[in-house]
């Protein structure tokens, strides 16, 4: 197949139009028409209904504009590797990571990679689920995933995945709390406080409904801060990671009697040639992951 009709399809695919195409592409809409008509021609399959009411994609259009997208990302990240080699970007790095991972393990993998490299410059970028996607077209040069240990490992399509640590949860809790001079918590017994969560549906929910209770949550936040404020004030309680217990060392941490929950946290690395303060990055966010997975003592 000729590539750059693959990637002409892709463009009408994903605005509906081939005028919208030809304008995205900077071709006349007859050209924009013609490359759809012979690549159609070269597979044999029809890949687009015209209707009266706009293009849909046919079964064959939905399989090659996969392909297509993929193409189109491993280009992106060509061009975006080959730019940084042209320009000798070798002392830049650009890493993303979820909130938690920002405060509790890339400033020291940070610190520990300057130690080797002190010239060395790096951009930290938060993200979600958005981060794939920017290693794949090389926005990012590695990114930290993190996912709930019992669910099915996620997949991560284009990019290799290495495994940091499995960390777990602990109960966070206001100094003064009832509970908070017990050596281990129960989960069950918090069954009647507040909770504030980052989600309604993540691994803090899914545990509590797994101690038998649905907690009531009182807050929906990432904002460590606000979560913090919470507990401090006696106005909520939460399962606090590994990760967090620098960051939460003004508050009670206790570790959960019974099963505690646990999750997966992981680097995400491109295809193709990598940065080449990668490979130092991954040493010394191991060594981390390393010296935060020490157990807690209550």
């Amino acid at each position: 197949m000729d590539s750059r009709r693959v990637l002409t399809f892709r463009a009408v695919a994903h605005q509906r139009s081939f005028s919208r195409a030809a304008r995205e592409l900077s071709l006349s809409q007859p050209s924009v028409s013609n490359q759809v008509a012979s690549l159609e021609r070269e597979i044999g399959a029809r890949l687009l209904d015209r209707q009266p009411g706009g293009l849909t994609l046919t079964r064959e259009g939905q399989i090659l504009l996969e392909h297509a997208d993929a193409i189109a990302e491993r280009f992106q990240l060509a061009n975006e590797q080959l730019a940084a080699a042209a320009h000798g970007q070798r002392t830049r790095l650009r890493i993303g990571a979820f909130p938690t991972a920002l405060a509790g393990l890339v400033p020291s993998a940070i610190a520990l990679l300057r130690e080797r490299y002190p010239d060395t410059k790096v951009s930290v970028d938060e993200g979600g689920e958005d981060l794939p996607a920017r290693v794949r077209s090389g926005e990012l040069h590695l990114a930290l995933g993190f996912q709930d240990s019992a669910q099915p490992r996620h997949p991560s399509p284009g990019l290799e995945r290495r495994d940091l640590l499995q960390e777990h949860f602990m109960v966070a809790l206001a100094p003064d709390h009832r509970l908070a001079q017990r050596p281990q918590v129960r989960l069950a017994d918090l069954s009647e406080d507040d909770w504030t969560a980052a989600s309604t549906d993540g691994l803090i929910v899914r545990a509590c409904q797994a101690a038998g209770f649905t907690p009531n949550l009182v807050s929906i936040t990432h904002d460590q801060l606000a979560i913090r404020a919470l507990i401090t004030r006696g106005l909520a309680v939460t399962l606090a990671p590994q990760l967090l217990a620098d960051a939460f060392k003004d508050l009670t941490l206790r570790p959960i009697a019974g099963n505690s929950p646990t999750r997966d946290v992981y680097a995400l690395l491109p295809p193709g040639a990598r940065h080449p303060l990668v490979a130092p990055t991954l040493d010394a966010l191991h060594a981390t992951a390393a010296e935060l997975h020490r157990p807690t003592e209550p």
